[in-house]
């Protein structure tokens, strides 16, 4: 009986390897820095086996716990992830990001940069994720995972390119829009162009990029067509990014929009002389943005007609159509003249711009208090009263009979602020303005001269004469 009590007291008093096992894990977090970094190491090379146990997670805990500290001792860390002289410092202290000076100094929050670039794809998305959780600064993960793929992307194979920009955005997906830097993901999209990603991956980087578009270039935007494709720029793409951009509720900040609004349209005049650019895509692009987006239309205007003049074969039916896309009143003079001059444009267009052209100027001159006043319903008399140096009157001057109709001449002193100065030169050179003057001075002259005949006798011809504004005279 005793003989058979000795292994089962033996086999008590063992070690219990599993418990031995659990008590490394629990004082890993008091683990050197690269101990802890050596674990994760050997953890990835275990898989699965090392996530079924959960000796991964507590790695990748120890590990993201010992970050949020400073640096570790001169001694425990390697030269490069302390010195100021290092890549990891000269890459994250150089990314722009206003979320750099939140807490303490560039080293002090990137110094295990160069430590984590060896770690697989895979294990980086895990340390990231856990970084994001533990409610670590966005910029700061963000610029790690810009610099993993900086260190790690030249002289990889396709498919592990691959795997490091499907962790790397699929992490990214999750940050701050203010954390991510839109140049950053302009390259992650060259780099991903060759490769197939993934589409879930593919629809989370356009959607980053659209989130971000205010802040793009006119570079970033010509992204070469697909291999096989005639066309030379991906307008589809141009395109998924707009969509995005206002999915994302930048539709209601007028400053973001408009800023869009000025990059599309320089977009758009460097595509329209591609020939193989269809026109109801081009429509599309054009239309893509909503009406605020542009206080002038000019931009666009320019674009249209080099897209005309490209694509010479398009109909009168075709071009109207792009023209739908054109706010005539929003097209300033000078671009307004030149429209009805161009033979590249339709003639119902030319039409339809002089004829806003006029509708603007009758809203603003109704619109303007104090410049125009209203018709009285008896003609005042004549006050005599000279045109002033500065080419207006000091009273309105009314010429006119019942029996015959009246000639009213608004000639109240115009002070016109700038915005409306450029009206003046659309009616010294619109030809209809020309020819209702041209009516209105015939009527009056023959008014006058009725009027002069009806005053000889009162001796008040001189002064009805002098009333009469001069181009008329």
């Amino acid at each position: 009986m005793a003989a058979a009590d000795a292994p089962e007291a033996a086999s008590t008093a063992a070690p219990s390897l599993v418990r031995m096992t659990e008590k490394a894990l629990e004082e890993m977090p008091h683990w050197p820095w690269h101990t802890v970094v050596d674990a994760v190491k050997q953890c990835q090379r275990l898989l699965p086996l090392a996530d079924s146990t959960g000796a991964f997670d507590a790695a990748v805990a120890a590990l993201v716990s010992q970050m949020a500290v400073p640096p570790p001792a001169a001694g425990d860390t390697t030269p490069t992830g302390s010195s100021p002289e290092s890549t990891a410092f000269r890459f994250s202290c150089d990314t722009k990001s206003s979320s750099l000076s939140l807490r303490g100094s560039c080293i002090s929050r990137t110094w295990w940069f160069e430590d984590l670039v060896a770690f697989g794809p895979a294990t980086v998305e895990r340390v990231a994720s856990a970084l994001v959780v533990r409610g670590t600064d966005h910029g700061v993960v963000a610029r790690f995972l810009f610099y993993y793929l900086k260190c790690r992307i030249v002289g990889a194979s396709a498919e592990e390119k691959k795997e490091m920009l499907e962790a790397s955005v699929a992490v990214m997906a999750r940050l701050d829009r203010s954390a991510v830097s839109c140049k950053g993901l302009f390259g992650i999209l060259r780099i991903a162009a060759p490769l197939r990603l993934a589409d879930a991956c593919q629809e989370r980087l356009v959607a980053m990029i659209g989130r971000k578009l205010d802040h793009a270039t006119l570079d970033n935007l010509l992204v070469p067509a697909p291999s096989g494709t005639a066309s030379l720029y991906d307008v589809s793409l141009v395109l998924r990014f707009l969509a995005a951009f206002l999915c994302g509720g930048a539709g209601d900040e007028p400053a973001r929009l408009k800023k869009v609004g000025r990059l599309v349209d320089l977009y758009l005049a460097e595509v329209a002389p591609d020939p193989s650019l269809r026109p109801a895509k081009f429509l599309e692009l054009a239309t893509a943005l909503p009406a605020p987006a542009r206080d002038c239309h000019d931009a666009l205007y320019r674009a249209i007609d080099i897209y005309f003049q490209v694509h010479g074969r398009l109909t009168d039916e075709e071009k109207m159509k792009i023209c739908r896309g054109l706010s005539y009143e929003k097209l300033s003079p000078e671009c307004c003249k030149h429209l009805a001059r161009n033979s590249e444009f339709p003639t119902r267009a030319a039409v339809q711009a002089l004829a806003s052209q006029h509708t603007v100027l009758k809203s603003i001159v109704l619109r303007e208090p104090g410049q125009v006043k209203p018709v009285s319903p008896s003609p005042p008399p004549s006050t005599g009263k000279r045109r002033d140096g500065s080419g207006g009157y000091d009273h309105d001057d009314v010429v006119g009979d019942e029996n015959d109709g009246q000639v009213i001449l608004y000639a109240g002193r115009l002070d016109l602020s700038l915005e409306n100065q450029n009206l003046r030169s659309l009616l010294d050179g619109m030809h209809w303005r020309v020819m209702e003057l041209e009516k209105v001075c015939s009527r009056m002259k023959t008014q006058m001269s009725k009027m002069k005949q009806a005053r000889r006798g009162g001796g008040g011809g001189g002064r009805t004469a002098r009333s009469l504004p001069r181009m008329c005279s």
